[in-house]
């Protein structure tokens, strides 16, 4: 697992109020079903409303820093490693490219990538944070 996999499992593994989904559209009625049709898909899981949970770990946690645009506050917040390592190894994986490693520029682009990918995962971010 990369470390981008890790984070995502801190959040997806992390309790927290349901996200508000938007009701199921009625099927449309349908013929039975041949013996050689495949069995209908499975449905979609809700999507993860990744600022409520972390909200959430915050408030248990007393705080959580600058979690919403401070890469090494989010991977604290998830008690994952933010050392320049680990940082440097989670650019590497998501190709960000921006500044020095440790520098403030890189940093920002780093928080903003993660925050791009959770949400191409199925995470509900908000487009501030993605941006």
């Amino acid at each position: 697992m990369g470390f981008f996999g890790k984070i995502w499992d801190k959040i997806t593994g992390h309790k927290a109020a349901p996200a508000t989904a938007a009701p199921a559209a009625p099927r449309p009625a349908t013929p039975p079903a041949a013996t050689s049709a495949a069995p209908p898909a499975a449905p979609a899981a809700a999507p993860v409303d990744v600022e409520a949970v972390l909200e959430s770990m915050a408030a248990a946690k007393g705080g959580g820093g600058n979690w919403r645009t401070s890469i090494v506050d989010l991977l604290k917040l998830l008690d994952l490693d933010s050392s320049l390592e680990a940082r440097k190894e989670l650019a590497a994986e998501l190709g960000v490219n921006a500044g020095a490693h440790g520098s403030a520029e890189q940093n920002i682009a780093l928080s903003r990538a993660v925050w791009k990918k959770l949400a191409e995962n199925g995470g509900q971010v908000p487009a501030s944070l993605r941006d």
